[in-house]
């Protein structure tokens, strides 16, 4: 009977020492199949656009590695997305051609905005870096890139006859409300009723 006894214990405890194992397989298990943390909005798009521009190297003839590609593959991969915008750029002869608000349809091309090419732009200097690249080597941060989103910033106020202004730093805008707010000769419209 003592003989069974220790028997008992000994399988009790291989039996426990068992399920442990299998509940930690069983835990690893879980947490391989538990999806990544979800990304952020921006992490989200930089993913899609990093992968939306190494597809449009490797469908191009001969096919671009992306450790080769450099601010010409970038410039023309810019021209390239032209073509999916929803942007209407008036031409020099258009009669709408400085127009902000024209008053008919014309035939002037839809183009990609300048705010969301330089936010690309931006994203995909970031993921190069992050995917192994130099920021010496970055295509996305040549000075060819600047002077391209430049120009495409600067024909699209003139095409809609609005200048572009660099908007000015909110925090500015706070200080000076807080300024106010602190000086006793200084009463809003609340302030008088």
């Amino acid at each position: 009977m003592s003989s069974n006894k220790g028997k008992d214990v000994a399988e009790a405890s291989s039996s426990s020492a068992n399920n442990s194992a299998s509940a930690a397989g069983d835990d690893h298990q879980q947490q391989q199949k538990q999806p990544p943390a979800q990304l952020s909005r921006y992490e989200s798009q930089k993913r899609r656009d990093w992968n939306t521009f190494g597809q449009y190297l490797r469908n191009q003839r001969p096919p671009v590695a992306l450790s080769q590609s450099n601010s010409n593959h970038v410039l023309d991969f810019l021209r390239y997305l032209d073509q999916f915008g929803k942007t209407k750029v008036h031409l020099q002869g258009c009669v709408f051609f400085g127009q902000p608000e024209p008053p008919g349809p014309c035939t002037c091309p839809l183009r990609q905005a300048w705010g969301s090419l330089d936010a690309l732009i931006g994203r995909l200097r970031a993921a190069y870096e992050e995917n192994g690249g130099l920021p010496e080597t970055n295509p996305f941060a040549s000075g060819a890139i600047r002077v391209y989103l430049r120009e495409v910033r600067d024909s699209q106020a003139k095409a809609r006859g609005i200048p572009y202004k660099k908007k000015k730093k909110k925090r500015n805008l706070i200080k000076a409300n807080h300024d106010h707010s602190s000086n006793p000769n200084f009463t809003t419209m609340q302030q008088r009723s």
